[in-house]
């Protein structure tokens, strides 16, 4: 039988899944895998999106908690977050690209 706590555990990682789901953020999550650290500007000329489209993303990657932003005066910079599914991420994005 499977605990309460297991389904939100399930629930939790399945939003994580849906969210990297989008090829446009995993574009994003290689990109940060290299990077480390970069700013909204910096991701969206790089990747060749506009800056208000990676925003978006980048706010969806920051809400599931695979993202953390920082600002850095005028600029907000992005870095993964340290959480457990982010080495099994880069080894199966990575992986395929």
């Amino acid at each position: 039988m499977v605990t309460k706590k297991e389904t939100q555990n399930i629930e939790n990682l399945a939003k994580k899944i849906q969210a990297v789901g989008d090829p446009s953020r995993l574009k994003i999550l290689c990109y940060l895998f290299d990077a480390k650290k970069a700013c909204v500007s910096d991701i969206a000329e790089s990747l060749d999106m506009s800056v208000a489209i990676a925003s978006h993303h980048l706010q969806t990657l920051v809400k599931e908690g695979l993202l953390s932003s920082v600002r850095e005066g005028k600029r907000v910079c992005y870095l993964l977050a340290d959480v457990m599914i982010m080495s099994d991420l880069k080894k199966f994005i990575c992986k395929y690209k």
